[in-house]
């Protein structure tokens, strides 16, 4: 059977330009494509570990990210390539992590579940559930710090925070909202609610299951919006980024949105029902957003399947620059342990 509450209470009417259009689509492409090569790889022995991918919940990070400045900063998990890709991290260098090679953006030491970039503002992607919270809510802390006691008025840069429904249960994600409401963080916490916490329902491991009802109980904004609409999330995500780049506090989003794969490549996906698969596939986000364009005439079929050759022309390219990349050097074992001058 369909799990309950699989859309919104609140649908949200949003338009975009042509360019604005191809920019969101594009990234979801990305996304995708490249998640779909990382798979390949992983089932190739090319990549070892845990690999975790994003198909389906393309439209949540495209939506966000693509809400925010360049400066801003974002915070991941263990499912974390396509908030990099989103995030403007070159699709090479977290090829070449994947692959564990010294030209990834952790260097090779982070593999899938630890991308970093400290150029693109990429906090991190964090292997424990809820772990990245704290990290999401001292960056924005830094932010309001630099800007009100230290007097750089360039200091308004937001955070966006990225966690997944098991992550809502945990201690962290009460603290932490309580100390940003408290301080008036420039901070989105952004709930991906994909039902299913590794394994566990999401309906059968909460109290509450609308997540974004648990903002109320710090004075927080509350927003639940469909996470298989680009569209819908990029204009929440605006709204919360102006909230925030204002001095006017965190939100918390709460996006109802559903992983195509298993939990990771491991994982062979058969505790989820036929059904309930059925019921999301056919809701795919990069399919809505490309008869969206279509229909609104922003964009011919023709030039979203010329996008779609140009990203995995792209991909291919990021697995070649992998493959011949140098592995870290082992004189190097101890470096980055600690900060360097």
């Amino acid at each position: 059977m369909v799990q309950e509450r699989t859309l919104p209470i609140a649908q949200v009417t949003a338009k975009v330009t042509r360019e604005e259009g191809l920019i969101l689509y594009e990234d979801m492409v990305l996304g995708r494509l490249f998640e779909d090569k990382c798979a390949e790889m992983y089932y190739r022995g090319k990549m070892f570990g845990f690999v975790h991918l994003y198909n389906g919940q393309e439209a949540v990070s495209s939506g966000v990210v693509k809400a925010m400045r360049p400066d801003d900063f974002v915070c991941s998990t263990y499912r974390d390539h396509v908030h990099a890709l989103s995030a403007g991290v070159p699709a090479r260098e977290v090829m070449a992590e994947l692959f564990g090679k010294a030209t990834g953006c952790s260097k090779g030491r982070g593999g899938s579940m630890h991308l970093f970039s400290a150029e693109h503002n990429l906090l991190g992607g964090f292997a424990f559930v809820s772990e990245g919270i704290p990290v999401a809510t001292g960056a924005a802390f830094q932010s309001r710090y630099r800007r009100e006691v230290m007097g750089d008025s360039g200091a308004d840069q937001v955070t966006a925070c990225f966690f997944g429904d098991g992550a809502a249960n945990n201690g962290q994600f009460f603290e932490c909202l309580n100390m940003a409401v408290l301080w008036k963080l420039p901070i989105i916490y952004v709930v991906e609610n994909n039902k299913w916490a590794i394994g566990m329902a999401h309906e059968r491991a909460t109290s509450i299951p609308e997540i974004y009802k648990k903002a109320s109980a710090f004075g927080m904004p509350g927003i639940e919006v469909d996470g298989m609409d680009v569209l819908a999330v990029h204009a929440v995500a605006q709204e919360a980024v102006a909230r925030a780049r204002a001095g006017e506090g965190p939100t918390l989003i709460e996006a109802l949105t559903y992983r195509f794969r298993g939990h990771s490549l491991a994982d062979p996906d058969e505790l989820r029902a036929k059904a309930e698969k059925e019921f999301w596939f056919a809701r795919d986000p990069i399919k809505k957003m490309a008869a969206y364009l279509v229909e609104q005439n922003l964009a011919t079929q023709e030039e979203l399947k010329a996008i779609d050759k140009r990203i995995q022309t792209l991909v291919e390219e990021a697995v070649k620059f992998a493959e011949s990349s140098p592995e870290p050097d082992p004189s190097e074992l101890y470096r980055y342990i600690f900060a360097e001058d």
